[in-house]
């Protein structure tokens, strides 16, 4: 089993790296080893290295940034996923890719499922929802995963952010209108890692989108409560800073922020047997997170 990995320093791509590494060949590489903007760099990665699976987890994720950075996002979010895609229908690869809650408007009362409709709001989930239609269009065998709120012990999260201004302010607002499944880096790559062994031993999926994010649902207020509440019990902070609770409207940002970013996991269950993340689990390891 040949695995490509692009994006490999990222959050879900260091996970992905570290838990294939002794069960595949792997070929983890990051911007420096394989620009997926270039077509033809990755038409040569792909044709050199024959994978049987490619796994994208390479994006633009700088939500703000990216509505000034239009070209950028769409080069990395779009055009990249497009060329892994035809080159992974060249050779008759399994494409595996990963996208966001930023696909849809946040307006729902429900937890949003894959045959919803999307309407992004912001450059971001315009990008990444581009690059799901060009994938779905350009490799025939392709899996897409949808997911929200993500962290992990590598790179840079919502629990770190957290964790590191509960070093100097004794006092902090968090947003309490918006919900969403907090998701762990590793659980998403365990997702991942899951569907390309049941296409290896032989399950003829049903090619197209699947959702997986974290449960319970949860407030940004209530996230970052649970946070110091685990950081003072393991020892992480001496204290837990007084939290208050805004809405939306007191912390405007560049980007909209989806309201409602729930992502309804059923579909990945049935198909593959994936439990949602269990993100009060992960982060019981909280002092890994500094």
């Amino acid at each position: 089993m040949r695995i490509l990995i692009t994006g490999c320093n990222g959050q879900v791509g260091h996970c992905l790296t570290e838990r294939l590494k002794n069960k595949a060949n792997v070929l983890a590489l990051d911007y420096e080893g394989l620009d997926i903007t270039n077509q033809q760099a990755v038409i040569k990665t792909v044709t050199d290295f024959k994978p049987n699976y490619i796994i994208n987890a390479a994006a633009h994720t700088a939500v703000d940034r990216a509505e000034q950075e239009v070209e950028l996002s769409n080069a990395i979010n779009c055009a990249g996923p497009q060329y892994l895609a035809v080159a992974a229908q060249e050779i008759n690869a399994v494409m595996l890719h990963i996208s966001t809650d930023y696909v849809f408007d946040g307006e729902s009362k429900q937890p949003y499922v894959e045959t919803d409709i999307t309407a992004p709001q912001g450059v971001y989930g315009q990008t990444k929802l581009a690059g799901e239609l060009a994938v779905a269009q350009c490799c025939d065998k392709h899996l897409i995963l949808r997911t929200a709120w993500v962290f992990g012990e590598h790179g840079n999260n919502f629990v770190k952010t957290m964790l590191r201004l509960a070093q100097t302010r004794d006092h902090l607002s968090i947003v309490n209108d918006q919900f969403g499944g907090p998701t762990h880096a590793g659980d998403i790559a365990e997702a991942l890692i899951t569907m390309v062994e049941s296409v290896e031993q032989g399950l003829q999926p049903e090619w197209g989108i699947y959702h997986f994010t974290g449960m319970p649902y949860v407030s940004w207020y209530e996230f970052a409560a649970k946070i110091f509440e685990l950081a003072v019990k393991k020892g992480v902070l001496e204290n837990q800073p007084q939290l208050g609770s805004i809405p939306t409207s007191d912390y405007p940002t560049p980007a909209k922020r989806p309201a409602n970013s729930r992502l309804d996991c059923g579909k990945i269950g049935r198909q593959f047997g994936i439990e949602p993340s269990d993100w009060m689990a992960a982060l019981e390891n909280i002092q890994s997170y500094k």
